[in-house]
């Protein structure tokens, strides 16, 4: 099912294999429709969720689609400082991830090159998002949506913080303290439950990069984010839920399970 809230397309399917699916043929079609006219792709792409990404390596593989135009960049990523990101090779780390969720099962003859596979760095937050800009903007931003609202790791404003929504809708890369609630949800998520495992620190691409991004595709797969979805489609726009300000952007889709839709849509 299909429909338009608050002029935002939400596409309800069965269950969660169904979520990341509709990603991977989302991600698949672009990439093909830019291929055919020999224009590069480029995409914001996330780690969470991962489960399209084999999906759309097998079907890259099969029809023997070229990536070899496709840009992507990874939205963020951990850091165990305000200055330091993760190992690599730990297996919390989205380049950890991405290299083993997808790239290394894409066939050697039609991936894109390591130099265009991006993600932000601390202290090129400026070269990130002025490569963006240069590469002709973002066709299409894909995310999920954190617990209190967050799209990347753009984490909510406090309650008392006395930032604008058009302030927070302006902020480019950055790091930040990754927020209590993230981290709660991500080490039940990813680390069994090592709240104390989990990563004080973050590098983020920027609400500005995302709002401006041609299409937006927000995948929903957990039962929780029932919460949050209802507030990004139908509450106030706020930087206490970010995800609230995508509806700035006139073509913003959410994919969803019924579960997740039940009670919203």
């Amino acid at each position: 099912m299909e429909t338009k809230v608050n002029n935002v397309t939400c596409r309800v399917v069965d269950n969660e294999w169904d979520v990341y699916f509709d990603m991977a043929m989302t991600m698949l079609e672009e990439i093909i429709y830019h291929n055919e006219k020999n224009e590069k792709t480029v995409m914001i792409v996330p780690v969470g969720p991962t489960n399209q990404y084999p999906i759309l390596a097998e079907m890259v593989n099969r029809l023997g689609v070229s990536l070899k135009n496709v840009h992507f960049f990874n939205m963020d990523e951990y850091m165990t400082s305000d200055t330091d990101t993760i190992d690599y090779g730990d297996p919390l780390s989205f380049h950890y991830r991405m290299k083993h969720e997808f790239y290394d099962r894409i066939n050697p003859e039609l991936v894109m090159p390591e130099n265009q596979r991006h993600f932000p760095a601390p202290g090129k937050e400026a070269e990130f998002d002025k490569l963006i800009e240069e590469l002709g903007g973002i066709d299409l931003c894909l995310g999920g949506l954190g617990i209190n609202g967050h799209v990347a790791f753009n984490e909510a404003a406090e309650a008392d913080s006395d930032i604008t929504a058009d302030e927070f809708a302006n902020l480019g890369t950055r790091v930040l303290p990754i927020s209590r609630e993230t981290k709660t949800i991500n080490a039940y998520g990813y680390q069994r439950g090592d709240l104390f495992g989990m990563p004080e620190w973050c590098i983020t691409v920027g609400m500005k990069q995302i709002i401006n991004a041609r299409k937006i595709y927000i995948a929903l797969n957990r039962p929780w984010q029932n919460g949050p979805f209802k507030h990004a489609l139908k509450g106030e726009e706020k930087p206490q839920i970010p995800a609230s300000l995508l509806r700035r952007n006139n073509n913003l889709t959410y994919c969803l399970t019924k579960e997740i839709a039940e009670g919203v849509i």
